[in-house]
């Protein structure tokens, strides 16, 4: 559409480079000069697909699909059984059960959200395993040194976590933090001293000291939280 021309013979040649995925493959097994023709599969090609253990939803999904478009006149009905059969037991397979779908858009809708929020609690056990490996790591360092061990939890004490888990955001908490800022979402953040013997390394622009990052922050992880 943004081509500046109006040669049909250039339109049909730069048609295919506006498909992907399932449509671009139909396409391009056409024979030359042909027209759209029936495909003759039925819903008994759903039969075979499984999801199989450890599949994600949203490999799964994108697997049925694919067969389900292929398929003429697929009813939501038919659809939505073949699902349930071959969907491994969970929430989604769950919420299925209890509430059918009534047509095809509504089942596309609820497994969306489905697949996001697997996604999303796949990636806060993701950050929990990675969180509690720095924290060992951390502990067993500071091992053998009194005085940094007792300063560093004399400085979490004085900071409570409000919040135990966080939402998925989409990018960095420092551009979160001047956004807020200039908005004056949040007031002005409050200089903090550094405790002592902490990795000079890590800047917080939030606390405006060092110890840890901005990222790594949890009083700006709470106050994001909070906004949300």
């Amino acid at each position: 559409m943004c081509l500046y021309t109006s040669d049909d013979a250039v339109l049909c040649r730069v048609f295919p480079t506006s498909l992907y995925g399932a449509t671009l493959s139909w396409f391009t097994k056409l024979s030359p000069n042909s027209t759209s023709r029936l495909r003759h599969l039925t819903s008994i090609a759903l039969v075979g697909i499984r999801q199989e253990k450890g599949e994600s939803l949203r490999t799964f999904v994108d697997r049925f699909s694919k067969v389900a478009m292929s398929i003429q006149n697929l009813s939501s009905d038919v659809a939505m059984h073949h699902m349930l059969t071959t969907l491994r037991p969970g929430p989604f397979a769950d919420n299925l059960c209890m509430q059918p779908a009534d047509s095809l858009d509504e089942l596309r809708k609820r497994v969306a959200k489905y697949m996001q929020l697997e996604e999303i609690r796949e990636f806060r056990n993701q950050a929990r395993a990675e969180a509690s490996g720095d924290k060992n790591k951390e502990e067993k360092d500071l091992q053998g040194r009194p005085s940094q061990r007792n300063d560093r939890r004399r400085y979490n004490r004085d900071r409570p976590i409000r919040f135990s888990r966080y939402t998925l955001v989409t990018a960095e908490r420092g551009r979160i933090l001047d956004e807020a800022l200039n908005a004056k979402l949040i007031p002005p953040p409050r200089k903090v001293v550094s405790p002592n013997n902490v990795d000079r390394r890590k800047q917080c622009r939030y606390h405006q000291n060092s110890g840890h990052s901005t990222e790594e922050c949890e009083a700006l992880k709470d106050k994001i939280e909070e906004l949300i």
